[in-house]
């Protein structure tokens, strides 16, 4: 037995969730299920960054305390996750008192190991808000691309960036250009780690090729020492004398949460969090899910502070998303161009989310959400396969052989291609390979209903009960797996074919469903949705742009 961990990244509790961010997270939650289901020792964590800059930023927009926007944030993220199916161990917050002590001792670990050390240094200063700018409040133009950039990375090249590094710098709060002033903060010496973590990329395996590549360009161009406090007053109290008016840096403090919250599961459930995070016991492998503007926190920074504190798990496999579209063109908060999702879940299935997103979703590359795809990838896929399959197959027994499973006999070569689809799926799911995964078990789907199409069970009923009835028991067995094959996927509906059957929780195996059991409480998986929805949908996406 393995110990898999899988920490989801963690979204800033300063405004709704839109798609592109759910895109980015929606994998972790179908390896937790596989491997829950594969009978591995599961712990999936993530939460809310209650104190990044965004929050900071929106609570002064606002006129409100930090903490009011990141509760109400926070209980916004955890309802959509709820109703998505996301099946976090723990989803918990950075502005916990045991997030605060776990990142203190870890910054402390690090000072004693000689990782840490202090430096003066020059910092941007708005003399309007008479207040030293976290990098975030910083915007100019980046010296790399000339976009306009933050002054912690750039979203246009991916470039790491300190704000004494843009030009045109303007102040986000007031939009005054900020003056430099010396200040004094620990750096964390991350040039250090640089051989280690060359090494550790070189060996790595399970990384996505966005990982691999933007990290080696990171290591390719050197890794500069980065400033591991900051002059702020919202976030983890510094733990030394003398920088009481600061904080540790989010950038630090915010992927310290995956221990943190290990920690904090542990102590509430009375799990052994170090069999996630020691080596020594059962074999650890450690997935992180995020987006790509969040790989090098995840495959440098992270690991330079694990080997820093010493003794902790490195992570293993890097599954990051490439960036999600909305009708062409990016997403945009600020303009409204997005899709919202408390608005999208209290108005379609969640299953219908989950399977765009994954059947279409920026595995790879970039991809684009389009109401005519989503659509039509409900009504063509979800509703047109699966679910015509499944309740054509059961209304059929329900109407003739009165609700109950037919006798007969899953032939060998049934059973055979059933089970390799479990091993096919199964080593393209551990390998972060989700697109490729689903659409192999529909390319079955697809055959399981030109199976049906050709037995004809209809007509064959009239002239031999018994061979329409082997018929219908071949399908049955196939429905039967394609609940335990999907529930990664599309928990929700497999959830009610196994109410429909009632079978045993899913595991990662083939089942079967004995003769003579009843069919119970049949409903339709999935209905229809209106074509004309496409462009009522582009309306109101249009509408809330005047």
């Amino acid at each position: 037995m393995a110990a898999v961990f899988i920490g989801g990244a963690w979204p800033y509790a300063n405004g709704s969730l839109h798609l592109g961010r759910v895109a980015s997270l929606l994998p972790g939650d179908v390896l937790a299920r596989y491997f829950r289901a594969k009978g591995e020792k599961v712990l999936y964590v993530s939460g809310s960054d209650c104190h990044g800059t965004p929050v900071a930023v929106q609570a002064i927009q606002e006129g409100v305390a930090p903490g009011d926007i990141a509760d109400r944030y926070h209980a916004e993220f955890t309802e959509c996750f709820r109703q998505l199916g996301f099946s976090y161990d723990l989803y918990t917050r950075t502005d916990r008192s045991d997030h605060h002590q776990v990142v203190q001792e870890l910054f402390l670990k690090l000072l004693e190991n000689g990782y840490l050390y202090r430096k003066t240094i020059l910092q941007t200063y708005c003399e309007t808000d008479q207040r030293f700018l976290p990098d975030r409040y910083v915007e100019g133009k980046c010296p790399v691309c000339g976009n306009r950039a933050r002054g912690d990375q750039c979203d246009y090249c991916s470039t790491l960036l300190d704000p004494l590094d843009l030009s045109e710098k303007i102040c986000k709060l007031c939009g005054n250009a900020p003056v430099e002033r010396p200040t004094e903060h620990y750096y964390l010496a991350l040039s250090r780690f640089q051989p280690e973590l060359t090494e550790y990329v070189r060996q790595a395996e399970g990384w996505r090729d966005n990982a691999v590549q933007l990290t080696e360009r990171y290591l390719e161009e050197g890794l500069p020492d980065r400033a591991a406090t900051r002059d702020l007053s919202w976030g983890v109290d510094v733990p030394v004398e003398g920088f009481e008016d600061k904080r540790i840096y989010v950038w630090i403090e915010a992927v310290s949460g995956y221990l943190s919250a290990s920690k904090q599961w542990a102590a509430e459930t009375g799990g052994d969090w170090e069999s996630f995070w020691r080596d020594g016991g059962d074999p650890i492998i450690a997935y992180y899910v995020h987006g790509k503007d969040n790989i090098p926190f995840h495959t440098l920074v992270w690991p330079a502070l694990l080997l820093g504190a010493g003794g902790l798990h490195l992570p293993d496999r890097i599954i990051a998303c490439e960036y999600m579209t909305l009708e062409g063109k990016k997403f945009s908060t600020s303009r409204n161009w997005a899709v919202w999702v408390p608005d999208l879940i209290s108005r379609y299935q969640p299953d219908s989310i989950r399977y765009f997103l994954i059947a279409n979703g920026p595995e790879k590359r970039d991809a684009d959400f389009s109401w005519r795809e989503f659509i039509y990838s409900h009504n063509g896929e979800l509703l047109g396969a699966f679910g015509n399959f499944v309740n054509r197959t059961l209304s059929f027994i329900e109407k003739s052989f009165g609700g109950y499973v037919p006798e007969g006999e899953l032939g060998e070569e049934w059973r055979r291609s059933i089970e390799d689809l479990y091993r096919a799926s199964g080593v393209l799911i551990e390998e972060g390979r989700l697109k490729e995964a689903i659409e192999l078990i529909f390319a079955y789907i697809r055959g399981a209903n030109k199976y049906v199409d050709e037995q004809k069970p209809w007509a064959r009923i009239k002239e031999n009960r018994e061979a329409c009835g082997q018929t219908l028991h071949t399908c049955m067995q196939i429905i039967a797996n394609l609940a335990r094959l999907l529930h990664p996927f599309i928990p929700f509906s497999c959830e009610k074919i196994r109410g429909f059957l009632h079978l045993e929780p899913p595991a990662w195996r083939f089942t079967a469903v004995p003769a003579n059991r009843q069919i119970r409480n049949l409903t339709l998986l999935f209905e229809r949705i209106d074509v004309s929805r496409i462009e009522e949908e582009a309306r109101l996406l249009e509408k809330r742009q005047m």
